[in-house]
Parts: structure tokens; C-alpha cells; sequence
């Protein structure tokens, strides 16, 4: 490939969480009956091109991850539904992006749409990480990330970190 199409296009809803680091975005090619394959190998072409190590993928079904192999592009999958899944889930769900960003890793993140899970997600990495140092502030800074309100079910991801932190710190 030659030319801009060589570079990919950016995957929609594409938005960094942390600089560098910690992005987001819609799944590459799309969701449902507006899934379409050439954008997905656009979308997956720019991923590599722009240096991510991992993409992570959130779907609960491994439904497409061999197109990132057939790109040479690596994947993750770590399914995850939302705070029904717990807080065990949802523990290893943030520990593994962690351990995935650790020593300058740049990673992306994705599910079928960039929804209230995906949202909610962030917002309790922020606050699990120590990034900040609230629930009301991890809301406020995803909010403003990404331009949106965070409803209840993202809101209930983020209570399940805070209620972890507060019996952890009780126990101390």
C-alpha cells in the first residue's frame, strides 16, 4: 500500500484517556448491521501504524480478534459486561490494563460501541490507578475526556471501585 490509504483512518469514537498511553474507541469496522470490513482493516491498519502494542478487546465473544493477527497487530481479550460481572471482574479487567500500559505501553481499548461500560471502565481504572483521587473526580475527568455525561450503569462501575477502596482502607 501506498499513499494516505497506507496510514489506515482513525477508529471512530477514537479518544485518548491518558496521552500516549490509554485510548479508547468504538470496535474497528463498526457494531452491528453498519459493521463493515474494509473499515475495519482501515481501522486496524491504523492502529498498527500508530504504534499501539495491544489492542484490548471487551466483547464477550473473540468474534473477529483473528483480523489483528492477520495484521500483525496484538490483541487481548478481556470480556467485560459491566458492574453486574462484579468486583472480582472488574479488579482483573483494570490489573490487566495496567500491567499493560506499565513501562510506557500504549494500548487501546474497545467494545462494540464506546458505551457507559467501556466509559465507566476508565473512570475506575482512574481511580484504582491513583490517577485521582475520587469517585466524584474519576466521573468528572471521564466526563470531560469524553464529552459526555457518565449515566448509571457507567456510574455503577465506578461505585464498585469506590466501595472496594473504602474497605480496603477500613481494614488498614
Amino acid at each position: 500500500m501506498r499513499g494516505k490509504w497506507a496510514q489506515g483512518i482513525v477508529p471512530r469514537g477514537f479518544c485518548w484517556i491518558i496521552k500516549d498511553h490509554l485510548a479508547v474507541c468504538e470496535r474497528p469496522g463498526g457494531c452491528g448491521v453498519s459493521h463493515r470490513k474494509v473499515r475495519r482493516q482501515e481501522e486496524i491498519i491504523w492502529i498498527r501504524e500508530n504504534d499501539f502494542d495491544v489492542v484490548v478487546s471487551l466483547l464477550s465473544s473473540e468474534h473477529n480478534l483473528h483480523n489483528y493477527d492477520d495484521l500483525v497487530v496484538r490483541w487481548a481479550h478481556e470480556p467485560f459486561g459491566g458492574a453486574e460481572e462484579g468486583i472480582g471482574r472488574l479488579l482483573q479487567v483494570i490489573n490487566r490494563l495496567a500491567t499493560l500500559t506499565a513501562n510506557g505501553g500504549r494500548i487501546i481499548v474497545h467494545r462494540e460501541e464506546l458505551n457507559e461500560t467501556v466509559c465507566g471502565l476508565m473512570a475506575a481504572y482512574l481511580l484504582a490507578t491513583k490517577l485521582v483521587t475520587t469517585g466524584p473526580h474519576a466521573i468528572g475527568a471521564i466526563e470531560q475526556i469524553m464529552e459526555r455525561p457518565l449515566g448509571t450503569p457507567g456510574r455503577r462501575i465506578v461505585d464498585l471501585i469506590v466501595q472496594h477502596l473504602d474497605e480496603n482502607q477500613d481494614a488498614e
